[in-house]
């Protein structure tokens, strides 16, 4: 026994929910309070690395200000109430708006914590089917919305290539700063050290970025690239490649549709034409296309900067044309594609074929902004909600978000939730979009809940999998979060404010098994429905259904048809996660969906916006100050604010600014400026730096949360602004409609 443990003391394993790193953790708890948390020294994927956000959850447990019960406002006022009577008060308050107004009378948006909790990923499409309503939201276009049509228009579904950190010789890296936040559609605990080991094998790592960020700091080279010009860089990497006799796609050249149309679509972007836009040089732009050639192997991999700008899904796209043309696609070293032990879409139905991607099935009420993946972008809800007329938006129910510090215009989007006559909101603090909720649901904390990483195990380094089970136990009469939801599902469906979620969940199961069994392609076709469900066991809710999805996926045991192969009680064995080995190569054309059964490089919507990338060759890039965001290790969106030992230290939320504009405006260092966008302005405290390049600002995202009304005793201390203030709904990608949070026109001056 180890100094640090005694008698009274217990162990316990999880992963990590705050980010997509997926880090292991060991929790050292005495009774039920958490005394230690660091890294699992024998997980099989994070092998004892933790960042210092990780190290928290103990204390996001403890917060005072984490609700522990429902509330609902009377008379302005947040009162604490039981479970039934705040069901009683959804039931009789927001169904009888819907029974009038009509079901799209409502919208629902799910907050980027959904994608970090097994129980929003598996039982938030009940809430959505009950609520009836075509206004469907999430944080998904203020996030990876381009990445995730680029790669569903090019290979049939949503897989996304992800860099062979682990092998690869050339790393290429846009728009991310894993030093800061690890890796985003890219699960890689240590992302950093990753990097460092890339470096110690005589390999070379290249940053873009307008800041010399923390990752651009220990990258052998930094481009210090003009904001929003990603997408005529990739253009003019492909361009080098075509022109010059270095594109050579390899194995995947022959499942390639449309390659030979490439050199005509990319005529314009040679170096010359590029270099004024982005700010590079042309002997610097041919260079690095030469490199990513001449490597062994190479991977390009952006990231959120790529994807939240004016041409988002384009630079998503072009980033996996630049892998396709030097030869780098699916293969060992290069941008390669994980298989998932749950299963992905690329994993089900026949081999390389498919109905490929469908988008603008329905199209937003006022705006006309096209749905992707069902949803609609987030620029659209204020006007969803201010426009009368048949379908205005009167009730919202929210999940796990908070749109009012994450979404574009927030001034604007913050006055429209105020005039909503309902809303419920599923969340564990009253924050500033909360405040505006008539009831609020809390889940429990991440320590009470069992946690798969469902999505984001999709986007990992090596095929790995680890499942979460409680640490703490569920406080008196305390919901579980999947309960929360089919409980909100069945009032939303009309059964009255206790319905029987036991009933709704047995259907879902029954629904998941029935679909299996239909497959010609399942390890469980045709097998016995009935059957099936008698060998789960006893298990309810999401772990039962994650069961399913385990057995069923390609590592799965199929019920029994593979005794050797996954279930959930494999890793109940195995509480340090299994590795199911590296990326494999060689997965095209399997993998692909598409209704060609190869990569279709060309499809329509990307060729419809080609031209307007090309228009913006001949634009004054340099007329204009522009604003980025920026990531630190200790902040994770608003989620980690009110966690003093997170916070403490130096205010972090400033405008970089470089030195020259700094002289120009008449700014000095520490004090405060004013930036002025088209929607809305702030006043922020200057930190001026060289580490950023001339005419461009910076200002983190998550901050400025003391607004009347927010229950965030140490968020609200701090000294920080909204950026998002700043951030302009009409100014988005036009292809996803994806909100561009970098590269926005602003005006600075001394306040």
């Amino acid at each position: 026994m180890s100094e640090a443990e005694t008698e009274d003391q217990r162990i316990a394993f999880r992963t990590c929910p705050l980010c997509e790193a997926g880090c292991g953790l060991e929790i050292t708890l005495e009774g039920e309070q958490v005394k230690r948390i660091r890294g699992d020294r024998d997980d099989v994927f994070s092998k004892g690395f933790i960042c210092p956000k990780g190290s928290t959850l103990g204390h996001l447990h403890e917060d005072p200000d984490r609700l522990r019960k429902p509330v609902v406002k009377r008379d302005g006022e947040f009162v604490e109430v039981d479970w039934d009577d705040a069901f009683a008060e959804i039931d009789a308050r927001m169904m009888p708006i819907l029974a009038e107004n009509g079901r799209d009378a409502s919208a629902i948006y799910m907050g980027n914590p959904c994608a970090h909790a097994l129980g929003p990923m598996l039982y938030n499409r009940a809430v959505i089917g009950a609520l009836g309503s075509r206004n469907r939201f999430s944080a998904s276009t203020v996030d990876q919305r381009p990445k995730e049509i680029s790669a569903a228009i090019m290979f049939g579904s949503v897989s996304v290539p992800v860099p062979d950190l682990d092998r690869t010789d050339y790393l290429l890296m846009l728009g991310a700063n894993p030093y800061a936040s690890n890796g985003s559609l890219c699960t890689a605990p240590d992302f950093p050290g990753r990097l460092e080991r890339i470096q110690e094998r005589g390999g070379k790592v290249v940053v873009v970025d307008p800041r010399r960020s923390e990752t651009a700091v220990k990258a052998d080279q930094h481009l210090a690239i003009r904001p929003g010009t990603d997408a005529h860089l990739l253009a003019a990497l492909a361009n080098v490649m075509i022109a010059e006799g270095l594109a050579d796609a390899g194995h995947v050249a022959e499942h390639c549709q449309d390659l030979d149309r490439l050199p005509e679509m990319l005529q314009a972007y040679t170096p010359e034409a590029v270099s004024p836009v982005c700010g590079l040089s042309a002997d610097v732009i041919r260079s690095i296309a030469h490199e990513l050639c001449a490597a062994p192997t190479a991977a390009v991999y952006g990231r959120i900067g790529t994807a939240t700008q004016e041409f988002g899904t384009l630079a998503s796209w072009l980033v996996d044309v630049v892998n396709i043309l030097s030869g780098n696609l699916d293969r060992v070293g290069g941008a390669m594609f994980n298989k998932g032990a749950v299963g992905q879409p690329s994993t089900k139905g026949q081999p390389g074929t498919g109905r490929g991607f469908r988008m603008g099935r329905a199209h937003s009420r006022v705006a006309g902004r096209p749905e992707a993946f069902g949803e609609f972008p987030v620029t659209a809800i204020p006007e969803e909600i201010e426009t009368p007329g048949e379908g205005q938006v009167k009730t919202m129910v929210l999940v796990g978000g908070n749109p009012v510090s994450s979404n574009p215009n927030s001034n604007r989007l913050d006055a429209a939730f105020e005039s909503l006559e309902f809303m419920v909101a599923v969340d564990i603090y009253i924050n500033e979009t909360t405040r505006h909720a008539d009831v609020i649901l809390p889940p429990p904390s991440p320590l009470q809940k069992s946690h798969y990483d469902l999505a984001l195990l999709n986007f990992a380094v090596r095929n790995v999998a680890n499942v979460s089970f409680p640490v703490l136990p569920l406080e008196e009469g305390q919901p579980e979060e999947w309960q929360i939801l089919l409980r909100l599902a069945g009032v939303l469906a009309g059964e009255g404010p206790d319905p029987d979620i036991a009933a709704m969940d047995d259907m879902a199961v029954l629904g998941v098994l029935a679909s299996g069994t239909r497959d010609q392609w399942s390890n469980i076709h045709e097998r016995d429905v009935e059957e099936l469900v008698d060998e789960l066991g006893d298990r309810k809710g999401p772990l039962r259904m994650l069961d399913i999805m385990l057995r069923t996926g390609p590592y799965g045991d199929g019920f029994g048809a593979d005794p050797d192969g996954a279930n959930l009680d494999t890793f109940v064995e195995n509480p340090h996660g299994i590795d199911f080995g590296p990326l494999e190569g060689g997965r095209i054309p399997d993998l692909l969906r598409t209704p060609s059964g190869k990569i279709e490089l060309l499809p329509d919507m990307i060729v419809g916006d080609l031209p307007r990338l090309e228009a913006s060759l001949g634009r004054n890039w340099d007329d204009i100050m522009v604003l980025v965001g920026r990531r630190h290790v200790r902040s994770n969106n608003s989620w980690l604010h009110n966690i003093r030992v997170l916070t403490k230290g130096r205010n972090r939320c400033t405008l970089q600014l470089h030195p020259d504009d700094a002289d120009r405006l008449g700014i000095t260092h520490g004090a405060p400026a004013r930036v002025t966008s088209r929607v809305g302005e702030v006043v922020v405290d200057t930190e001026v730096t060289d580490g950023i390049r001339p005419g461009v600002v910076s200002i983190p995202h998550g901050f400025g949360q003391n607004m009347p009304g927010v229950k965030l005793r140490v968020a609200s201390e701090y000294r920080g602004v909204n950026t998002n203030v700043l951030t302009d709904e009409q100014f988005y990608d036009e292809i996803s409609g994806n909100i561009a949070l970098n590269g926005v026109p602003v005006s600075v001056a001394p306040a």
